[in-house]
């Protein structure tokens, strides 16, 4: 009887053996693919870099999206090359044709997207990178789709700082995910009817865009997940970009507001 258990007992000890290595060299099969599913949620995750007021760069689909860099390139010393550069208008807190010559020198492929006024008043050596895109048209940029959006001024007193057809905000389309950038602009249908926007980055200073009441009440129709008040530096100093958050947050918890570092 000893000897049956002693026999049951070493086959028991060889079964189990015998099972750890086969799990052990199954965990070394699937190891490859973990990592690959880790690195495809670091490509789907959005990081967004604050530059200065309307300058800032985004990581989507593991690219480099650089948005109105003006100042200078030292500027962008510490973030990574771009892969695409998008303007938004004309004015000098949006287009900088020195800073974008600078980014752009050493790397021929860097395309940037801007509207037609924008190429007007840029330079021949960087005609040949530029990629124009009207009000409501759609295109494609490293697996990003971008939609050129409306943004311009609704009152009286403003209406010729930005005037409708001549700039563009940018809708991003990336991995399922929205990125709205307001550009320049009011509170105007074209944003309040955007739908299912998880991030948004909506701009409130006077006189030149919108005041803080408008751009919250706007963010209350269209309920992104997510806002990014931005451009907020105006004529006589900062919009009040706490109060802004007061009346997104008390109106809709739902929404997150998060106030980066932009000055």
């Amino acid at each position: 009887m000893k000897k049956i258990l002693l026999v049951s007992a070493l086959s028991v000890s060889l079964f189990a053996c015998k099972q750890e290595a086969k799990e052990t060299e199954n965990k070394q099969e699937i190891s490859p693919a973990v990592a690959e599913k880790t690195e495809e949620s670091q490509e789907d995750t959005i990081k967004v870099m604050p530059v200065e007021h309307a300058s800032f760069a985004m990581k989507l689909n593991n690219r480099i999206f650089y948005v109105d860099p003006v100042g200078g390139a030292e500027k962008y010393s510490e973030l990574p090359q771009p892969d695409i550069i998008f303007v938004t208008d004309i004015h000098g807190d949006h287009m900088d044709a020195e800073t974008l010559l600078a980014l752009t020198q050493e790397n021929s492929a860097i395309q940037i997207v801007c509207p037609k006024a924008v190429l007007k008043q840029l330079p021949e050596e960087l005609r040949n990178r530029i990629v124009v895109m009207s009000n409501d048209e759609e295109k494609d940029f490293l697996g990003v789709h971008v939609k050129a959006m409306p943004m311009y001024n609704l009152r009286e007193e403003a209406k010729d700082f930005h005037v409708k057809g001549r700039g563009n905000g940018y809708l991003f389309n990336v991995n399922h995910q929205k990125i709205y950038v307001s550009g320049d602009t009011e509170d105007i249908p074209e944003m309040r009817n955007l739908k299912d926007i998880d991030l948004a980055f909506v701009c409130m200073n006077l006189p030149y865009t919108m005041p803080v009441n408008s751009a919250a009440d706007a963010v209350l129709d269209f309920k992104p997940k997510k806002v990014y008040p931005y451009h907020y530096r105006g004529k006589d100093g900062m919009s009040d970009v706490g109060q802004f958050e007061n009346i997104v947050t008390t109106n809709n918890p739902e929404i997150e507001v998060e106030i980066l570092d932009w000055y």
